[in-house]
């Protein structure tokens, strides 16, 4: 959440960064509240210095075995006139800590003013589309006729969105969650394997409560959310801490399944393992000092562009404008690779720094170097990668004209084979 403090002395600053995100404004409540919450403070710190005062008296009174019922009596009001305001701002705090949580991140001055997709700015590109001399299958007919992939069963199973993997086809998910883990591990990112379902405190420390309820799996009877991705439970490893600075950056990878109940588009948009409810994804996860933040975002996404170059897949890297950033981010690129099948870009990561914005509402700190006084981390994470998408592309970028599948070399130790058919 965005400090109150930043919010006060910054209103406009604040309305406009809301206004680029296309949110609502209720920045006018919010300031309301909290001036209402400060003269509440004044007005009990008053009342408390009083009663300090009268019970001295008391005290005093008590000690000469004087009458000191009147003075007694009075305490007596005092300690009411506080109840009555500390009952008043224990609301006040409560609604204003509920408008906050609802109050978008502000976007960095680096990002482009815009609505749509069009307005996000390339940034890099890197690598070739293949060159073939036939018309190249999309991933779901390769798959289909590799045997490597049942959709149709994954649906009798669960749904649509669940796709079942087999064979060659799971081999090769395996190999690429390994081969993702151990670059990252030479990156000096330290594994993780978090808890696959969070509580709502976990949840709402990295935004995804209150704003996202309606797209997170959720085990009603335990009231646990299945995670949408690693970077809830790993983000909160250090919720309510305070960190060394000389501890800084702290750098983690996780591997898990994700669960979203996202409702895409339709037709091509959805086909094969373009939209899924159930995916897999490695996720890089960083707590930065507050000023190297964005030297650390440029490094994360270095991290997992380096996964696609080695994979040999041409994609390009976006700079996502106001309004196609999420709730939490103040700044965010996508990575978003070729396919050749299908003749479009499809996302396969998203690297984001949220500055303070998580860590407040998680309170995560770090206590700067000569003792002084702790401040809050910076967060960022990112996709190295999501899984899906990357198999949809590797699968058309490498079929061959006979419908089989080159396997990229940096795989063949996790693999075992080097074609798939």
């Amino acid at each position: 959440m965005l400090d109150i403090k930043f919010i006060r002395e910054h209103p406009d600053m604040v309305k406009e960064g809301i206004l680029k995100k296309g949110a609502g404004n209720n920045i006018d409540e919010v300031l309301n509240l909290d001036l209402q919450r400060r003269e509440l403070l004044q007005k009990v710190e008053v009342l408390k210095n009083k009663r300090n005062v009268v019970s001295d008296e008391i005290g005093k009174l008590k000690r000469e075995k004087k009458d000191a019922a009147t003075a007694i009596s009075q305490m007596d009001e005092v300690k009411t006139e506080i109840k009555s305001i500390d009952d008043e701002l224990a609301v006040i705090e409560k609604s204003l800590n509920q408008f906050l949580l609802t109050i978008p991140n502000i976007p960095h001055p680096s990002v482009p003013v815009g609505k749509l997709p069009t307005d996000n700015q390339e940034i890099a590109k890197w690598g070739e589309a293949p060159v073939i001399d036939f018309k190249p299958k999309p991933h779901w007919e390769l798959a289909e006729k590799l045997d490597i992939i049942d959709f149709e069963r994954g649906v009798k199973i669960s749904g649509a969105g669940f796709p079942l993997y087999k064979g060659q086809g799971a081999q090769l998910q395996r190999a690429l969650i390994n081969f993702f883990l151990d670059e990252a591990a030479k990156r000096g990112y330290k594994e993780i394997q978090p808890p696959l379902m969070v509580n709502a405190n976990s949840a709402t420390g990295t935004g995804q409560l209150p704003d996202k309820e309606d797209l997170m799996y959720v085990a009603t009877k335990d009231e646990l959310y299945l995670v949408p991705t690693a970077e809830v439970p790993v983000t909160n490893i250090h919720r309510d801490e305070i960190l060394k600075e000389d501890q800084l950056p702290v750098k983690y990878c996780a591997y898990t399944p994700c669960f979203r109940r996202e409702a895409g588009s339709y037709g091509k948009d959805v086909r094969g393992l373009n939209r899924l409810h159930q995916f897999d994804k490695v996720e890089l996860v960083k707590f930065v000092h507050p000023g190297v933040s964005y030297n650390e975002l440029e490094s994360l996404r270095e991290d997992a562009e380096l996964l696609l170059q080695k994979l040999g897949l041409h994609y390009h890297t976006l700079l996502m404008c106001t309004g196609d950033m999420g709730f939490t981010q103040t700044k965010k690129y996508d990575l978003e690779v070729w396919s050749i099948g299908q003749q479009r870009w499809l996302e396969v990561s998203s690297i984001s720094n949220f500055e303070s914005f998580q860590a407040r509402r998680m309170n995560i700190r770090f206590r700067p170097r000569g003792e002084g006084k702790p401040e809050f981390v910076h967060t960022l994470n990112g996709s190295a990668l999501a899984l899906p998408r990357v198999v949809a592309a590797l699968i058309e970028h490498y079929q061959t004209p006979e419908g089989k599948v080159i396997v990229p070399k940096v795989l063949h130790k996790y693999t075992g084979f080097e074609i798939i058919g």
